[in-house]
């Protein structure tokens, strides 16, 4: 844990998901049908849940289209939700005017050169261990969860932490 990084995690308000390999474990199930099933960490789905409730806006971008990213979105409360996008910075780039936010205010967690485009303008990048080296090496902070055993909540926990939000958010819990 950084100073830097704390001091770009401060300034996030709206934080990005990729899905495989952040919100999953990257692996792909398919059933006898052909159809797909995917993972997804319930302390993730808290942390992101605890990060909308501390005011921090959250989206997912994802370059494979599911019914069940769709479905974990809904669950979790995501509305902005952007599947099947394989140029993710222009997807980045139309999620932040509509929303009015600036690049530096925005965070993004990736795991693949397809994420590189988006976590190079966000003002807080991260990844996870079994990321691809490109992307590890120009992140502000890796996970030391793998994806989809927790990363997501890693991150989720330091963004609350760097706001000055962490204590209060758990506070709600201790009460």
């Amino acid at each position: 844990m950084t100073l830097a990084a704390l001091k770009k995690a401060a300034q996030v308000k709206l934080m990005i998901f990729d899905v495989d390999g952040i919100l999953t474990d990257g692996c792909l199930h398919f059933g006898p049908e052909g159809e797909m099933m995917k993972s997804f960490n319930v302390l993730d789905g808290q942390g992101i849940k605890l990060l909308q409730q501390s005011g921090v806006i959250t989206a997912i971008i994802s370059a494979r289209q599911s019914a069940i990213v769709t479905k974990r979105a809904a669950d979790l409360g995501i509305t902005h939700v952007m599947q099947g996008i394989h140029e993710k910075k222009a997807a980045f780039l139309e999620l932040i005017s509509i929303l009015g936010i600036k690049a530096e205010h925005c965070g993004y967690i990736g795991d693949d050169v397809i994420d590189l485009p988006v976590l190079s303008r966000v003002g807080f990048s991260a990844s996870v261990p079994n990321a691809h080296a490109e992307v590890k090496s120009r992140v502000h902070y890796l996970t030391q969860a793998q994806g989809g055993n927790g990363a997501a909540r890693e991150v989720c926990d330091f963004i609350l932490q760097a706001q000055g939000r962490y204590d209060s958010v758990l506070a709600n819990f201790l009460a």
